[in-house]
């Protein structure tokens, strides 16, 4: 008996022998096509395209875009200089660079093939393992390998943006596996999300990457396996794209129906009612419209009139997001949380609602308006009281209880009740008048400058002025070109300004980047607000391990409640970005919008046009 057991195991780990490491460590799970943060793909393996793509899209024509600022660089990866969109763009297509893996618009947050053509990870999502498609090439015709994802990974993690620094350090090893298989061990703190998060990396060419200079700008067009390259570049000014006849991928289903023009022109223009006047002169094919006054009366142009523009207003799932003037904690006279809430309560909204946006917005009370993961009217639930237990006075008692509203005045700019409320919570904060100026503890008067880019938010900074003015705060107004701006703002050399964030139904890890203490003293992160708290720190690392959609959605709200006590950003209004669209006659869209609102990538230009 016991040489027979003996004689088993020693076949049994003789068989062990031949099987990859991961088998015999229990971890090998068969590879699949898709991955979701939560829950299922909802495509099967074996589907022809996304929903929302139109996969007999003509293929042809130009499209304009135009977008406000100035550019300096064709590498969009790095903190230095001000590269230029749709290389590898949210909006305008991931053009030039290509992703391992592309995320759908559809829902919450799922991956499909791209360089990759599968996926393997284990239920703790201790590693993930990709397998490239064999087809994958650069626009130079130059097979994407394994060792080029390693090169990337390796030199992103050096020299990238510290967001995709971040993303990286979540493995511990990364190794080629075979001749298309690339393997990352995930280290044990990286969360569920970090397969996706290195699934979205771009994929440099190895032999065409100046890896030396990576961190440098250059204007030197970029080899990259997507389907357009670099055709002409204007410094500043304009970067022209034009389709590779030849690309790789133009036939797999997650890329059909998108890719439809020959040409993709994207102009800079420095300021925002330049960039409409320029889209009236068809200047732009496209335009993206934030000014509700605007889209009600600006649209009496001839073309719009006679038809040959379209308005478009889209209806999407998306939370609204946060839009405000960021106070920047690191400076000393926003270091006071008392202070931050009394700030908020001053902003006049009704008066600037009614004579600024006619009445057509309803203010901001949630990071996740108009979704589930807001917190806004509704007490805390029993899993969520237990993840703040540790930090007993992050959230103040009526956020905790859902009861929380920014102070609403009757909208005549003169109520003494708004005013009043506004005085006692900043006395309360320990602030008072001294003749006609506010000054603090200190005896220092109450003074900050809002930085602005360009003229845009000028009137929204003026209302809240003139509010804060008639208490004894000297707030005042600084507007600065795109460049200048850029620069200040990726140093955080600015006491207020005007950001939006966006949100999705499944924030991740950009939050540490907008939030998150790692990020505060680290130069062009999204952490504008200069935040460094440890119970921010925790709803972040909570809803990054969350497994179910139940705990995942307790996590964000107590996530909201964190950020909405702490008082950073001023709440304006948020229409969803993309809400509004105007585009001339010749450019055609698919009918079906998805959950995340339209996407360009997917629009093309119509016969004839």
């Amino acid at each position: 008996m016991r040489l027979s057991s003996v004689a088993a195991l020693m076949a049994l780990a003789a068989a062990l022998a031949g099987l990859p490491a991961a088998a015999q460590d229990g971890q090998r799970h068969a590879p699949r096509h898709a991955i979701a943060m939560h829950g299922e793909p909802a495509l099967p393996d074996g589907f022809t395209h996304f929903p929302y793509a139109n996969p007999d899209a003509p293929k042809g024509g130009r499209v304009d875009y135009a977008v406000q600022g100035s550019f300096d660089s064709l590498n969009p990866f790095i903190v230095q200089g001000d590269g230029a969109r749709g290389l590898f763009d949210q909006y305008f297509g991931m053009n030039v660079f290509e992703s391992l893996m592309l995320r759908s618009r559809d829902e919450p947050f799922t991956l499909y093939p791209l360089i990759a053509q599968s996926i393997e990870t284990d239920e703790e999502r201790s590693f993930v393992e990709f397998t490239l498609d064999p087809r994958a090439k650069f626009s130079d015709g130059t097979p994407v390998t394994a060792d080029d994802v390693v090169f990337t990974m390796e030199l992103m993690a050096e020299k990238a943006r510290p967001n995709y620094q971040n993303w990286i350090r979540a493995a511990e090893r990364i190794e080629k596996v075979g001749e298309r298989g690339v393997r990352f061990t995930l280290r044990k703190d990286a969360g569920r999300e970090a397969p996706l998060l290195l699934a979205q990396l771009p994929i440099l060419p190895r032999h065409a990457t100046d890896a030396r200079n990576f961190d440098r700008t250059s204007l030197k067009p970029p080899v990259g396996s997507g389907p357009y390259t670099v055709e002409r570049v204007s410094p500043g000014e304009t970067v022209v794209l034009r389709r590779n006849p030849d690309y790789w991928a133009k036939d797999i289903p997650s890329k059909r129906g998108f890719d439809n023009y020959d040409e993709i022109r994207i102009n800079y223009i420095r300021d925002d009612n330049t960039l409409f006047e320029s889209f009236k002169k068809g200047m732009a094919s496209i335009h993206i419209e934030t000014d509700t006054g605007r889209w009600t009366t600006g649209y009496d142009f001839p073309a719009a009139l006679d038809g040959r523009v379209i308005k478009d207003t889209f209806e999407f799932g998306l939370p609204s997001g946060m839009y405000g003037f960021v106070m920047n904690t690191r400076r000393p006279v926003f270091a006071d949380r008392a202070l931050r809430h009394a700030l908020v309560g001053l902003f006049d909204f009704e008066w600037a609602n009614r004579n600024l946006f006619n009445s057509a917005y309803s203010r901001t009370k949630s990071y996740y308006d108009g979704s589930e993961l807001s917190s806004h009217g509704i007490a805390a639930s029993e899993a969520e009281r237990r993840l703040l237990a540790l930090f007993p006075d992050a959230v103040l008692p009526e956020i905790m209880e859902g009861t929380w509203a920014p102070p609403v005045s009757d909208g005549s700019g003169r109520d003494r009740d708004f005013l009043r409320a506004g005085m006692e919570a900043l006395k309360a904060a320990g602030y008072r008048l001294d003749g006609k100026r506010m000054v603090g503890p200190d005896g220092r008067p109450l003074a900050f400058e809002i930085m602005l880019n360009g003229t845009a938010g000028v009137p929204l900074a003026t209302s809240w002025t003139r509010t804060l003015e008639r208490l004894g705060i000297e707030a005042t107004i600084r507007v600065v070109d795109s460049a200048q701006y850029l620069q200040r703002q990726r140093t955080y050399d600015y006491d207020v300004i005007l950001q939006s964030y966006t949100s999705s139904l499944s924030p991740g890890a950009e939050q540490l980047a907008r939030w998150g203490s790692g990020t505060r003293d680290l130069d062009g992160t999204y952490n504008f607000a200069g935040v460094a708290e440890p119970a921010v720190d925790a709803m972040i690392d909570a809803l990054l391990s969350a497994r179910s959609r139940e705990d995942f959605i307790a996590a964000v709200r107590a996530y909201d409640r964190v950020l909405l006590s702490g008082a950073y950003v001023v709440p304006l209004y948020n229409p969803q970005i993309n809400r509004w669209v105007a585009r001339w006659r010749h450019i055609e869209r698919p009918e079906t919008t998805p959950l995340y609102g339209p996407q360009f990538q997917t629009w093309w230009h119509a016969a004839g046009g």
